[in-house]
């Protein structure tokens, strides 16, 4: 018969026994590993051979048994035990034995994979640990500190899902990191994924993972994506805007059920994964444009954090720029920056904000031969951008450098409003040719009237 051929190919020991409790199936496998005797047991009730077998037990309860340890005759062995069912009634009932050896080498090779899944998990953890903390941005003016206190008191502190708006160069990514690291995922991974840096359709995988075979050269084996990667921690979506409509139908589907599909699979998988998403560009202007999710906007945006840029707190200036060359020295000696270098970076308007002032400086600090930053050491397109704001004449010893800056942007921008008409008209064209909003420009206007 087919199922005693089926069950002689086992290469587990096999043995089954009907209602009665009599042996009715047995394969080589059985005889080799219990050394009992086909002969000896077959036709058999089996606890008339066997007194202490347990199958005989499952055959009454109904229940299943698993790694029941054997040692009969010498023989060492473990032991698996189900009853067999038909119409809820059961109708026998089922062993299947391996070899002590055999268990042995098993449960080896599972602790040599445990061991390298540990590893592998070390090797990802380290790959995908986040940084900054909130202690790590630097200033507090033009809505900065605002901006902090909410991610701190906030962001930080609940599972839903982050927006963070502000130009490139503004600092998104380091307040992510920041985010994640005063939340209760801190200890797990933090993954940065830039949705402008893939096409379309390697973009799915990478996020969702794939099934074996789902595509041309894909691997035999398939492959995790970035969401199961990072279970239990933040998947970090920078320039979020980008991501094609039929991809962001898949990520509402994340944040709505928690569960996700690999290409070229059909069962879903639960997650759960931390949002904090970031774009430079205007997400509901795209969403008027049909070009980005009505819905998966408002399920980002639960909370929504917008990040300053640098011309918006360029009394932050000082700060910055003593933190990014606080560990660089020439002969010994700390850099100190110049008031007239410092007057050109804060007539600088810094389109690539932070990113950019920090490039500017490293530049500055490859220039140089002594320990002072001066003007000369500066990039070209920034001695070029700088204006003439206080003559030297004007420079006063006993003012700090956050004053100096104060002083000289103050000047500044009156220079820029005697250009235009004393109106709200006016203070509009000023603002745009300061590349700052007209609500910064009037905050800044306060300061000055109230200096």
């Amino acid at each position: 018969m087919l199922e005693d051929h089926i069950i002689e190919s086992i290469q587990d020991g096999v043995l089954v026994i009907n209602e009665e409790g009599i042996v009715v199936k047995i394969n080589t496998e059985y005889t080799l590993i219990t050394g009992v005797e086909r002969e000896e047991i077959l036709g058999r009730p089996l606890s008339a051979v066997r007194p202490n077998a347990q199958l005989v037990q499952t055959l009454i309860d109904g229940k299943k048994r698993t790694g029941v340890y054997r040692k009969l005759q010498g023989r060492e062995y473990v032991v698996d035990m189900a009853p067999i069912f038909e119409n809820g009634k059961v109708i026998g009932a089922v062993s299947v034995c391996k070899g002590k050896d055999e268990v042995v080498e098993l449960l080896d090779q599972l602790n040599v994979q445990q061991k390298r899944i540990q590893h592998l998990e070390e090797v990802l953890h380290s790959n995908y640990r986040s940084n900054y903390t909130f202690e790590n941005i630097i200033g507090n003016r033009g809505g900065l500190k605002e901006t902090i206190e909410i991610a701190k008191k906030k962001a930080a502190n609940v599972i839903f899902p982050v927006l963070l708006t502000g130009e490139s160069g503004s600092g998104k990514e380091m307040f992510a990191q920041a985010i994640h690291q005063a939340s209760e995922r801190a200890n797990r991974v933090f993954i940065p994924v830039n949705c402008a840096a893939f096409p379309k359709e390697l973009m799915e995988s990478e996020l969702f993972g794939y099934e074996t075979g789902a595509f041309t050269h894909a691997n035999k084996m398939g492959k995790s994506g970035l969401f199961q990667a990072a279970h239990e921690g933040t998947l970090f979506l920078d320039e979020v805007g980008e991501m094609p409509i039929d991809l962001q139908v898949k990520l509402l589907r994340v944040l709505q059920e928690g569960k996700i599909r690999k290409v070229g699979g059909v069962k879903e998988k639960e997650v759960d994964v931390r949002i904090i998403a970031a774009t430079n560009q205007n997400l509901y202007e795209r969403v008027q444009k049909g070009l980005f999710r009505e819905d998966l906007y408002y399920r980002l945006c639960v909370i929504h954090l917008k990040v300053p840029a640098l011309r918006d707190r360029k009394e932050d200036l000082p700060e910055l720029v003593e933190h990014i060359s606080k560990n660089y020295t020439i002969n010994d000696r700390k850099v100190v920056v110049s008031r007239e270098a410092m007057t050109a970076l804060a007539s600088n308007a810094w389109p690539g904000n932070v990113r950019e002032l920090k490039n500017a400086l490293y530049y500055a600090l490859s220039m140089m031969t002594t320990h002072e930053l001066e003007v000369s050491h500066l990039p070209e397109a920034v001695r070029t951008q700088r204006q003439s704001i206080i003559p030297s004449s004007q420079i006063y010893s006993d003012l700090s450098l956050a004053n100096y800056v104060q002083s000289s942007e103050q000047q500044y921008i009156k220079q820029v409003l005697d250009q235009f008409e004393d109106s709200y008209s006016g203070k509009q064209q000023a603002a745009q040719k300061l590349e700052i909003s007209v609500a910064t420009l009037y905050n800044k206007l306060k300061r000055i009237n109230k200096g």
